[in-house]
């Protein structure tokens, strides 16, 4: 298309500081030219962007075209920041550097090129490579390792890490996508496969791989280069009070050590070798901007300002400016080094070098849906045009609904994949999907129009790169730790001390106990087949958890009167929910067509958890029985889209949807955007709460009772007696955890027969607990929404120094900070010290003693930025989203229960930018007991989807709580919470079945079995002992021999194959749920035979036993009632598992008959 211009540019004879000039690049028309040129040169095309919102731009602009250019990403922290650049970074950076593409486009953004890096010497001579069949010593390689800046962790989990079980060792190596397993027979490398760090299963294997360093600076190697070289750069300074200099001699990367990197080279490398044009290739075209120096300057006076802020602690030195970037003359210079290509938006005077380009800027089409035909104008311009024209969706959803609205005026359009597949096909019109930002007009011959000119106002989210599922049991079982001395529940003995995992021999065989201490010192031993018998005891401080005696009654007690009162509360809940299955729900239809558009009018992309999340309660709302779902999703997740797609669909079908919110402030911000969504369809949504007048209130209830309001929203306004409505379908809870008991009874009333779909990030422990013991169906979106980051968490004491730096640290790069200060009287105080702490913050103040109207009013400025800094109290807690507010400090965060801190460190992270929340206290050395602990779990979980655990955390601080209210504690504390769970599941079932449950008899029947074999996990297998714990409960929990088999697998895949102890320990398991279901509780064979005992309501005939030992005399015979005595000689372990199953599966088929 651009022929003649590039050989007019001729760029293969340009020589080193020779320049061209590109004239009139209007839209998206660089990509086009660079895409075209770089398909005919063997040249790397480095491309300088004007910073990293122009640099995302074009990026998506060259994949559209057809090339996918290498991207040099930059560090993402300020200048002198005390933070580490995210491994994931590093790790891309590096094996950039070590492997310099040749030819193609490298992207990269003005200010990354004004930062030096690593020496090109070092980094080149820094890696090594592993490959199948090569000699791998594993003590040499962990050193080789270490030496490289790797982690030695017990489970890999990110860029920078390496762990070792046995013969296997795995590592996340920089440059790689996924972490990479090695397995070793005897010492050579026999497979390389790489695994998902999520569940820690293998994917696909791979040959070799090349082990960068996992810095960029050697951090251990170096330590004397970086000794002399802080002598010499600070000489006066003292280092012993430099905590990063102490870090760096212990071999410690501590945050905030990437700017003191070149302290770790010597003085002439970093001079010669540390910009990133050494890394270039020779031949190398070099593309720019023309107003490159301006850009380049601003970054350099903002790097001074902020050197000019942090240079003047003495204990705490910086390197000057131009020691960590380069100044803007010598960046220009290095790139005269090679031809270089200028580019420019506006037209440029012609003269020797300069060409311009026939582009014409892209046409704004503006849809305007009110108008009777809304595409006219784009109707207009494609009629008026001579020349084929493509146009461009977000998604294929919104492709699917533009060639919907465009058909009338225009036609069906044909679909294609790609640009290239466009310029290849003969269509005048075409239809295809791509993010791409702005459009491109080439005069004469071809218009390309982008989304974004046709509805001006939409937020395009950019697509995520990875997609990670959260498995929910990787989320529970992450908590279920036992430390020595934890608080343990055994189900016949009360609760006692978990004392470790020991291994004593019996008969000569070797087997595994979990040993628990109970008062007076006595001790009991239980095999690790039977940890069914065990849980966690959760439900109170581990401190104040009783401790049982032994052989005495009192544990008895606690357990009858717990399972009194558990059967009350099966009674009650299988009531209200017997209630609802028992009145026929309302089953929706679905209409697909018009869902679909109202689905594809969605702004962002679904993440997979939330397409679960919506694809389950839509099935659920379309059954004849009523939902009752919890969506459980973080902080700006999500969840509330789900709530509109179930909104929708009970509107499609007549019927109304309450939405009930916790506050005002909620209410409103939920009517605006609810008004949004539905904006383009004919439903009318009210809103009921503090705002508004009487009279309004008085007509929208009359209206709703009518049924003329489709859709309301409101707060405990809509709970009371007088709200009616006509037909009532749906009811969303969103904030659930901020209801009391009283108003959910108050919906329980109302709720027997409609739709319920709850809302929460934390879930309160008892909501959470019925969703466990399966009485509510549980959605987790886990899954953070594209580009999300977590957000970092520190406690800290409170001083002003520590306020200053972390207020400073937002407003530098232009964010805005929330500050929780949660007394009234003290607020508007709190407000002043800050103005005269931090002169440039321009501080607002909000609570909720202010008038409506005032507050609401504070809130829309802060949100327009008018504010960067907000005082306010917990009434921020369910606000309005600020996306550019991502740092919150939280004063006496030791004041605040778990899911409000959560809850309100949501309130920030709602972009891609790094976010904060600062967790201060009065005296660290002062926290206690419950606080402390508080503190801990939040900053333990500042992974995204932390709510989730969280709650899980929280419901062991705290206790489930009654599930129906009133006496919310009592039988918990005294039982531990797992064990209340699983009775209470026991009690539900035998309800179910009509049985009213023994409180005499033992509470689960597990059939114990012993034959007299090692079934074991061995130390040398697998050492972790936190590991081997996990999986003997895992599977002692097993009900199903599918499940049996995925732990197996996961085993093998994890750690090798298992030696027999390990075979035999599935053995028993196997042959224990077999057993199980024929209600056989112990079976005790060895080499001489032994014994079988039925319960006394065993399913099993007495016929089958009685043909039994008729068949065969000499094998079985009774012994009483209930035990059958088996007299064969099993001297082999592997006889005496087949001889049980065959045993088994015998009685098992005759029960089927």
């Amino acid at each position: 298309m651009f022929q003649h211009i590039i050989s007019e540019l001729d760029l293969k004879k340009l020589k080193p500081n020779e320049k061209r000039w590109v004239g009139s690049l209007l839209g998206s028309g660089a990509a086009l030219l660079l895409k075209q040129i770089a398909d005919q040169t063997e040249q790397l095309l480095v491309l300088v962007a004007r910073n990293s919102q122009h640099l995302a731009q074009l990026e998506s602009e060259l994949e559209f075209y057809g090339l996918k250019p290498t991207i040099f990403p930059d560090w993402e922290i300020l200048p002198y920041d005390r933070l580490s650049p995210h491994q994931d970074i590093v790790s891309e950076r590096l094996s950039i550097l070590s492997n310099m593409p040749k030819k193609g486009v490298l992207l990269i953004s003005a200010t990354t090129l004004a930062q030096r890096v690593a020496p090109s010497s070092w980094v080149l001579g820094e890696h090594f490579d592993i490959a199948v069949g090569q000699k791998f010593d594993l003590e040499q390689q962990k050193l080789r390792l270490i030496q490289a800046g790797y982690h030695l962790v017990d489970t890999v989990y990110d860029h920078g890490e390496f762990a070792v079980r046995g013969s296997i060792m795995d590592i996340y190596a920089s440059g790689q996508n996924f972490p990479i397993r090695v397995d070793l027979f005897d010492d050579e490398i026999e497979t390389l496969k790489f695994f998902d760090p999520e569940t820690q299963r293998t994917t696909e294997q791979l040959k070799q791989f090349t082990v960068l360093p996992a810095k960029e600076f050697p951090l251990k190697e170096a330590r004397s280069i970086f000794r002399d070289r802080y002598a010499e750069s600070f000489p006066t300074a003292n280092p012993k009070k430099n905590p990063i200099y102490q870090d760096v001699l212990e071999g410690i990367a501590s945050p905030g050590l990437e700017f003191y990197f070149p302290l770790f080279f010597s003085k002439t490398a970093m001079e010669t070798q540390s910009s990133i044009t050494a890394y270039f290739p020779s031949n190398a075209i070099v593309i720019t901007d023309r107003h490159l120096d301006e850009g380049l300057q601003s970054f350099w006076m903002e790097v001074m300002r902020r050197y000019e802020d942090r240079r003047h602690n003495i204990d705490q030195p910086i390197l000057a400016p131009e020691d960590i970037f380069i100044q803007t003359q010598k960046v220009l210079e290095s790139l005269n080094q090679f031809p270089r290509l200028i580019v420019s938006s506006e037209v440029i005077e012609v003269k020797a070098g300069v060409v311009n380009l026939p582009f014409e800027a892209p046409a704004q089409l503006a849809v305007d849906p009110k108008q009777q035909q809304p595409f006219a104008t784009v109707k207009k311009y494609i009629d008026a045009a001579t020349y084929p024209i493509l146009l461009v969706a977000e998604s294929a959803g919104r492709r699917e609904s533009l060639k919907d609205a465009l058909r009338a005026s225009l036609g069906e359009i044909p679909s294609v994949e790609s640009f290239a597949q466009f310029t290849q096909s003969k269509y005048s019109i075409a239809i295809t999907h791509a993010v791409l930002d702005r459009g491109l007009v080439v005069r004469d011959q071809l218009a390309i129009i982008s989304e974004n000119q046709l509805y001006e106002h939409r937020v395009v989210q950019r697509r995520r790169k990875r997609q990670y599922e959260v498995s929910e049991e990787f989320l529970i079982r992450s908590l279920t730790e036992l430390s020595i001395g934890a608080p343990v529940v055994h189900i016949d003995h009360g609760v006692g001390r978990y004392a470790g995992l020991v291994t004593l021999s019996i008969d000569e065989q070797d087997y595994e106990f979990l040993q628990l201490d109970y008062a007076d010192a006595a001790k009991i031993y239980v095999p690790v087949t039977h940890l069914q018998l065990i849980s966690r005891y959760s439900g109170g401080d581990p401190d104040l958890a009783p401790l049982h005696k032994l052989g005495t009654d009192a544990w008895n007690k606690a357990k009858r009167k717990a399972l009194e009162q558990i059967h009350d509360v099966a009674a009650e809940l299988l009531h209200i929910q017997a209630r609802r299955q028992a009145k026929p729900g309302i089953s929706f239809e679905l209409d697909d067509l018009a869902y679909k558009q109202f689905a594809n009018a969605f702004a962002y992309e679904e993440t997979l958890d939330q397409a679960n999340a919506i694809e389950a309660t839509l099935h659920d709302m379309q059954l004849a029985k009523p939902m009752d779902r919890l969506v459980c999703g973080d902080v700006g997740f999500g969840k509330t889209e789900v709530a509109m797609r179930a909104s929708f669909l009970a509107v499609q079908n007549d019927k109304q949807v309450a939405v009930l919110v916790p506050t005002t402030l909620l209410a409103q911000q939920h009517f605006e955007s609810f008004k949004d969504r539905f904006a383009d369809w004919p439903i009318r949504i009210e809103v009921l709460s503090r705002f508004g007048s009487n009279k309004a209130h008085v007509k929208i209830l009359e209206d709703l009772a009518a049924g003329k309001v489709d859709i309301v929203i409101g707060t405990h306004k809509i709970l009371q007696e007088t709200v009616e409505f006509k037909r009532l379908g749906l009811m969303i809870v969103d904030e659930e955890h901020r209801f009391g008991v009283r108003d959910k009874e108050r919906i329980k009333a109302m709720r027997a027969d409609v739709d319920m779909l709850t809302l929460t990030a934390t879930p309160i422990p008892r909501t959470l607990n019925m969703a466990f013991s399966g009485m509510r169906d549980l959605s987790i979106i886990a899954t953070p929404p594209a580009r999300r980051l977590a957000v970092k968490t520190f406690v800290l004491e409170q001083t002003d120094a520590t306020l200053k730096e972390a207020i400073l640290r937002e407003l530098l790069r232009g964010g805005q900070v929330y500050i929780l200060h949660n007394e009234v009287d003290s607020i508007e105080r709190t407000a002043e010290h800050i103005r005269s702490l931090v002169p440039e913050a321009r501080v607002a103040v909000a609570h909720g003693q202010m008038h409506e109207r005032e507050l609401e009013q504070v809130m829309q400025q802060f949100y327009h930025k008018h504010y960067n800094v907000l005082v306010c109290s917990t009434i921020i807690e369910t606000g309005i989203d600020v996306p550019n507010a991502n740092t919150i400090i939280i004063e006496r965060a030791d004041k605040l229960g778990l899911a409000q801190l959560h809850q309100l460190r949501g309130r920030v992270g709602r972009s891609h930018h790094q976010a904060y929340a600062y967790l201060m206290v009065p005296s660290l050395k002062a926290l206690k007991g419950d606080a402390e602990k508080r503190l801990d779990a939040i900053q333990r979980a500042s992974n995204l989807g932390a709510g989730f655990i969280l709650a899980t955390e929280d419901l062991e601080i705290r206790g489930a709580g009654e599930l129906l209210g009133e006496q919310q504690s009592g039988s918990m504390q005294a039982i531990g919470y797992s064990l209340y769970m699983e009775m209470l599941e026991k009690a539900t079932k035998a309800i179910q079945q009509g049985k009213t449950p023994n409180f005499d008899a033992p509470l689960s029947l597990t059939a114990e079995i012993n034959l007299h074999m090692p079934a074991l996990i061995p130390d040398s297998y697998l050492g972790d002992v936190h590991q081997r714990l996990l999986f003997y409960k895992r599977i002692s929990n097993t009900d199903a021999q599918e499940k049996l088999d995925h732990i197996r697998m996961e085993l093998i895949d994890r750690f090798g194959l298992p030696p027999q102890a390990v075979k035999h320990l599935f053995s028993v398991h196997q042959i224990r749920i077999k057993a199980e279901q024929l209600g056989i509780t112990k079976i005790d064979i060895g080499s001489n035979g032994g014994a079988i005992e039925f319960a006394q309501d065993t399913p099993v005939q007495a016929l089958s036993i009685i043909q039994l030992m008729q068949k065969q005399p000499t094998y079985y015979r009774m012994d009483g009632g209930q035990r059958l005595k088996v007299m064969v000689m099993l001297a082999e372990n592997e006889q005496r598992i087949q001889f049980i199953n065959e045993l088994l599966n015998k009685l098992l088929a005759e029960l089927k008959r």
